[in-house]
């Protein structure tokens, strides 16, 4: 690897698997950093998004077969067709090592083969707190997936202004080494190109901008509920513009989520008649909590005098939401790194819920509570007690993730881990 590449979690399963599939995809939101992980194991780059290089390999069908590899073809979903040669290319050699394809968004309407079995799915975030390298981690998501119960300890330096600092400071590579106000820049620009350009690509111009951006707000102040989309389309402020028509909006949140823009986590229904009743709605985040705080006008003064109680309760709920929505993307690529997904329960009634699940199927689970404070209380823990209780044999450990400076385990089993000291 380069020596100014910064190490990314997918490198792991990159570097283990890359080598037995003839190709790859790794897939995500624009500016990420795809391109740079893949560039990290290419001998040639194939950027569609060049038109002069876009215009050789649709002259020339058999330039892919030519070049040396690995190949890198990167935002391959501009031409659509370069997948299935890909796909014809790996039935004719298997070889591991040979092409990675990178696309920030999965093409509406093109006819493409799945690649089932010819071309392995990776999926990539912004950067989880883990690789923005604020603290040295000591818990692993893989050692609590294991049921070890182990001792947690460990001590962080990282405190609530620096968790604030984050919130707003995104997890988009370029974007968070930029000073407040370039960034700032970058992030309205980045909504803004969804907005004018991003959709078009996908073959669905927008007619009225206004009415997705305030759209794309009211779906920001949904962060971290399982609220329906109909209010999510209600909710648009009066004046800022006219909310969307039923089909409008779901046409938003299709396109959205082929751009990896939408990140929902799916509600986690374990087939057992005791918590038969859970709740079906995912909860609700954009790929990138800083998005959703441009989205509202919020700064980082202004989120860091809510978590101090001098700003209205409303501006303290949205702390609480965003802070819970930088744990939601850090625990998705904790959890795809051991082969794992990230749900939320919340039963029915809403008597119960736990803020995130990271499971394997059925089997095994580790149930977490996120909490924007330092200290834990009994209260805090009593669904997660409730829930081992209630699934003792695929709940195998629990854990609270706070702002706080100390990773400890309490005596009735529960993990209490800052989440600076949380890792895959």
């Amino acid at each position: 690897m380069t020596d100014d590449y910064q190490p990314r979690i997918i490198d792991t399963a990159l570097d283990e698997l890359f080598p037995h599939f003839a190709a790859v995809a790794i897939e995500g939101a624009r500016a990420i950093g795809k391109t740079s992980t893949a560039r990290q194991r290419a001998a040639t780059v194939i950027d569609l998004d060049l038109p002069e290089v876009r215009a050789i390999v649709e002259a020339d069908p058999s330039y892919i077969r030519r070049a040396a590899t690995p190949v890198l073809i990167d935002e391959w979903q501009i031409l659509p067709e370069v997948w299935d040669r890909v796909r014809r290319l790996v039935d004719e050699d298997a070889t591991g090592g040979r092409f990675i394809l990178a696309g920030s968004a999965s093409p509406q309407g093109a006819r493409i083969h799945s690649g089932a079995g010819r071309i392995q799915g990776f999926r990539m975030r912004p950067l989880s707190l883990a690789e923005r390298n604020l603290a040295s981690p000591t818990v692993h998501v893989a050692d609590l997936l294991a049921g070890r119960s182990a001792p947690i300890g460990g001590e962080t330096a990282v405190e609530l202004p620096d968790y604030v600092h984050e919130i707003v400071g995104s997890g988009f590579p370029q974007a968070r080494v930029m000073p407040d106000r370039p960034r700032q820049v970058w992030l309205d620009n980045y909504i803004n190109r969804l907005v004018t350009h991003d959709f078009s690509e996908q073959g669905q111009p927008v007619r009225q901008p206004e009415t997705l951006l305030g759209w794309l707000r009211g779906y920001a102040r949904a962060t971290a509920t399982s609220t329906t989309w109909a209010k999510i389309s209600a909710s648009v402020e009066p004046g800022e513009s006219n909310p969307p028509a039923a089909s409008t909006a779901l046409r938003y949140r299709d396109i959205l989520s082929s751009l990896y823009i939408l990140d929902q986590v799916e509600a986690w229904s374990p087939s057992r008649r005791v918590i038969a009743r859970a709740a079906t709605a995912p909860k609700h985040f954009l790929v990138d909590p800083a998005l959703s705080v441009r989205l509202l006008g919020l700064n980082e003064t202004r989120l860091m005098s809510a978590g101090q109680g001098t700003v209205n309760d409303g501006d303290r709920t949205r702390l609480g939401v965003f802070f819970e929505a930088l744990v939601a993307l850090s625990l998705k690529t904790y959890a795809a790194a051991n082969d794992a997904s990230l749900s939320h329960f919340r039963d029915r009634d809403g008597v119960r819920e736990i803020d995130f699940v990271i499971h394997k199927g059925d089997s095994t689970a580790v149930a977490v509570e996120v909490k924007l404070k330092a200290t834990v209380s009994d209260d805090d823990v009593r669904h997660l007690l409730w829930l081992r209780d209630a699934l003792p044999d695929q709940v195998v450990d629990m854990v609270v993730i706070t702002t706080g400076p100390y990773a400890y385990r309490r005596p009735d089993g529960v993990a209490v881990v800052p989440l600076a000291l949380l890792t895959a």
